[in-house]
């Protein structure tokens, strides 16, 4: 009803859903979800089907979507120098990132110690091991030369049906690079794609209107199917990472900002939609094409948001990262195994590598985890505790990847000096977002001297 409602009032002409709105239905059915769950474990686990119908909504939207914008930001530009220094330079940025959030989850999983006295729970997770086992020998990538060949398409419809974003970039890329060189005789394809481009935003705010069933169904299973004391039960796990995230968030994202200058309370309120979407849902391709949108909006041109999100998705997982990097501590501790600082570092060294290419696989960290442990030889029994709560790690770890690649993208922009701060400051408040917004401004970026 809720959604047919939000349908009505779009074809009236009535102003489109507000914000505040979709936040609030958000939180409400995270609530019904919760109790859903809790009252009625049978009934929540058949809506399952209900978060299932809405990614799949999100996932037809992905593919033309960034096709589209990838293609209409690179060649509408026609500067083709730029994009081998904006590749370099986003690169650089990820693994610098990366690497924080490696060194964070190693600290917080040496001081928490959150797989010391958990072998009592391990016994009740025999039923487990055998999809565990079956894990350690799906990692996607063995080798670097797997993972750059995988970056190459054979098909970019299979690519497209796959949801393979960094094939899609690849092909875009190319796609791009014709249209430039065949130049105004390739113009009716770039006004084609520009519609495209504008038509799926626009579905997207169609299909964004079914959130709210969708966080309902998906947080009424994850309740009804592991029971509410699973949150007790796994509380020391969950807390460490929760607390690690926190910390990687405050610390490196929240510096990020400041060195250039963009208010990062602004962009947290900016992105809450989104990012309360990734957090219910688990998925962060639910709110791909939202978070794209958003930054458009934010100042970040085009051109930047469809090449660094994207991108970010296989190369700039900051929450799995740190995830993966706390979850081999805890496995090696759940069995009675102490690494040294030099052991914990050639397994972080490893997990730099194997977790690149992954998203979109289901359950991808849990299955770079086991194939991980399986290659240095330790136990995979860690893998079975957390398979049981992969869905409620899962929450934390894709909201601080989303979070991490929107602040990604305002930080290429700026170090592109092509951010728009005026943009940001109009679009913040549209939203009634308060900031110190001191600075003087040079055309299009106003150099801020005071964000908080």
């Amino acid at each position: 009803m809720f959604v047919l409602l939000l349908l009505l009032e779009e074809e009236k002409g009535i102003p489109k859903l507000k914000h505040s709105r979709l936040t609030i239905a958000i939180f409400l059915s995270l609530v019904l979800g919760i109790i859903a769950g809790w009252a009625f474990p049978d009934f929540a686990v058949r809506t399952h089907v209900l978060a299932e119908i809405f990614l799949r909504m999100v996932k037809m939207i992905i593919a033309p979507l960034l096709f589209a914008t990838l293609v209409v930001g690179i060649a509408g530009h026609g500067d083709v120098k730029s994009l081998g220094r904006l590749g370099i330079k986003t690169v650089a940025y990820f693994e610098i990132v990366t690497t924080f959030a490696l060194v964070i989850g190693l600290g917080f999983a040496n001081l928490f110690k959150p797989g010391e006295g958990m072998i009592d729970v391990a016994s009740q997770q025999i039923r487990l091991n055998e999809i565990a086992n079956n894990m350690a020998s799906a990692t996607s990538h063995n080798s670097f030369g797997e993972m750059l060949l995988d970056l190459f398409p054979t098909s970019i419809v299979q690519s497209m049906a796959d949801g393979n974003l960094l094939q899609i970039v690849v092909f875009s890329i190319f796609f791009a690079l014709a249209i430039c060189a065949i130049g105004k005789k390739a113009q009716p394809v770039l006004d084609i794609l520009n519609s495209v481009s504008s038509v799926m935003f626009k579905f997207t705010e169609y299909v964004m209107m079914f959130a709210p069933m969708g966080i309902f169904g998906a947080i009424a299973y994850t309740v009804g199917t592991n029971g509410i004391d699973i949150l007790f039960n796994y509380g020391k796990i969950i807390l460490s990472l929760y607390v690690a995230l926190a910390v990687f968030v405050v610390i490196v994202l929240l510096a990020a900002c400041k060195i250039v200058k963009i208010s990062f309370r602004g962009l947290i309120k900016a992105i809450q939609e989104p990012a309360l979407l990734t957090f219910t849902t688990a998925s962060s391709e639910a709110a791909l094409p939202k978070a794209m949108s958003i930054m458009e909006k934010f100042g970040v041109p085009k051109s930047i948001v469809s090449f660094v999100m994207p991108t970010g998705y296989t190369f700039n997982l900051d929450g799995s990262t740190l995830y993966l990097a706390m979850a081999v501590l805890f496995s090696t501790q759940l069995v009675g195994i102490h690494l040294t600082l030099d052991q914990q570092l050639v397994i972080m060294f490893a997990l730099m590598l194997t977790s690149k290419g992954v998203a979109g696989v289901p359950r991808a960290s849990l299955i770079v985890l086991a194939g991980t442990l399986t290659s240095f030889n330790y136990p995979i029994l860690g893998v079975a505790i957390l398979l049981g709560i992969d869905q409620i790690l899962d929450m934390g770890r894709t909201t601080v990847n989303l979070i991490g690649n929107c602040v990604a993208t305002v930080v290429i922009a700026r170090w592109e000096n092509c951010f728009d701060y005026n943009k940001m400051n109009e679009f913040l408040k549209r939203k009634n977002i308060k900031i110190n917004t001191l600075g003087k401004t040079n055309g299009n970026v106003s150099f801020q001297k005071d964000f908080t």
